[in-house]
């Protein structure tokens, strides 16, 4: 099967809201192949990206595949703001994960043609930065399980974001400072601070300027980076309450439902 029918076949199910059991076609071999199949449903898909997820490379396989990190764009229309309730969108019979994260904005365009990044070079460009609950998952149910080549290709394993309160001078703070508490129908699921992120988010921030330009897609300002999740990938079904609760720096809380067909 092709790399566009690949792409299809996910186009088609996020946009009817139906997940699957079988990946279609051969599973990606490597990076280029799983972003192949990403950059093709980039291009079927109808709405613009304003921002990037970053996910976490196991370290078993980070000397097999050469990164500890990939990246999945988010859409202009599953980025939500914060209210007192939000829902969480889960595609019926796909995977959905709750994830607590902090979103960097960009603070300017990334130049032209640099793919390489260190962190001060990052921080330089990092703008606000926010609280917020990705919403992870996608149509194929398998894609947690099989590892990181299948949700790259799973539109990098993101379905929205619920973008959440700013945190205020953000870089007089140490990131051991800013916890989070994650809870799901009232049950702790993991607690950590932003520094349980390697290298900080800032890292991650890096990480996503480099390989978004190496894709051709270079971060433009206004993107909103979400960095990784700080305690952890919950794995949510459709009726459950989740909340991250970053303290002082605010709160999200969420009820899980049935994500609907998207046009």
């Amino acid at each position: 099967m092709s790399i566009e029918r690949q792409a299809a076949r996910f186009v088609e199910a996020r946009r009817a809201a139906s997940g699957f059991s079988d990946y279609p076609g051969a599973l990606p071999a490597d990076l280029d192949q799983a972003y192949a199949v990403q950059l093709a449903e980039i291009g079927q898909w109808p709405d613009r990206i304003a921002g990037w997820k970053v996910g976490r490379i196991a370290p078993p396989l980070v000397e097999t595949l050469g990164e500890d990190r990939f990246v999945g764009p988010m859409f202009a229309a599953t980025i939500l703001s914060a209210g007192a309730t939000n829902d969480f969108a889960a595609i019926e019979n796909g995977f959905s994960a709750f994830e607590a994260e902090l979103v960097i904005v960009a603070s300017g365009d990334a130049p032209a043609g640099k793919t390489d990044w260190t962190a001060d070079e990052a921080a330089d460009l990092a703008g606000a930065m926010h609280i917020a609950v990705e919403v992870a998952g996608g149509p194929f149910a398998a894609a947690n399980d099989l590892g990181p080549l299948t949700t790259i290709a799973s539109f990098g394993g993101n379905n929205g974001l619920v973008l959440g309160a700013e945190i205020a001078n953000w870089r007089a703070l140490s990131f051991d400072a800013i916890r989070c508490i994650t809870t799901i129908d009232g049950t702790v699921a993991g607690q950590a601070p932003a520094s349980a992120i390697p290298g900080t988010p800032i890292a991650a921030f890096a990480f996503a300027l480099a390989r978004t330009a190496r894709m051709g897609r270079p971060i433009r300002k206004g993107d909103l980076i979400s960095t990784g999740a700080i305690t952890g990938v919950h794995a949510v079904r459709i009726g459950q309450r989740c909340t991250a609760d970053f303290g002082d720096f605010g709160a999200i809380a969420c009820t899980v439902v049935k994500a609907a067909h998207q046009g």
